[in-house]
């Protein structure tokens, strides 16, 4: 089983804490990776841009001129697409961007996520974390003396309206909770910072 530092709210280690080998010791099926970070992606667009054919836009039923004769090209409508105001080709009309993923794809691609932040030494335990009051400074404090200069994950084990103030003005750091954990989240973020109580739940969850 690989085994972590569980630190304080001061960056102090406490102790460490075995990990279960079926989520942070997984084997990290790239393509299952990538094919779950797509379909987050793609879910994140409308589909709702629309744009007009030769057929759809007002106007052009008349023959512009004469098909023989002006030594020009043979034109029909004036809405073509070659023409200002004409068409579009191709025109892009709304439809889903849904990329269908198994279940079992999705369990694959995040215990591949969370061995990669453990194997690249980019996770972080914290026995627990508790703030005096929901005060950004505080919550920048503790951030500073756990070395985490960039973006950051915080997975909370449940609900903490303290917390959950404090890092809303931060940039780059984002607050989930076990159940809203996804893929896309935990790559996107350079440091993923979890609770010992929210692995236990990690651990309980996706086995």
């Amino acid at each position: 089983m690989p085994t972590i530092a569980v630190l304080n709210q001061q960056g102090a280690s406490v102790g460490e804490m075995e990990l279960s080998d079926g989520i942070f010791g997984a084997n990290i099926n790239e393509a299952a990776i990538h094919l779950v970070v797509r379909s987050q992606l793609a879910a994140k667009r409308q589909g709702t841009q629309s744009t007009k054919t030769r057929s759809e836009v007002r106007g052009g039923g008349r023959k512009i001129y004469r098909q023989k004769g002006t030594g020009n090209a043979r034109h029909h409508s004036n809405r073509a697409p070659q023409f200002t105001h004409g068409g579009v080709v191709f025109a892009p009309k709304p439809r889903s961007y849904t990329i269908s993923v198994p279940r079992k794809v999705k369990r694959l691609a995040l215990k591949g996520a969370l061995t990669s932040k453990v194997q690249d030494g980019d996770m972080i335990v914290l026995d627990k974390i508790n703030l005096a009051e929901p005060k950004t400074k505080l919550m920048v404090e503790v951030l500073g003396k756990l070395a985490v200069e960039r973006k950051a994950l915080l997975v909370l084990p449940d609900r903490d309206e303290s917390v959950i103030r404090a890092s809303a003005n931060i940039p780059g750091i984002k607050t989930a909770y076990v159940n809203t954990i996804n893929v896309l989240d935990i790559l996107g973020h350079d440091k993923f910072i979890i609770t010992q109580a929210a692995v236990a739940q990690v651990e309980e969850v996706y086995a």
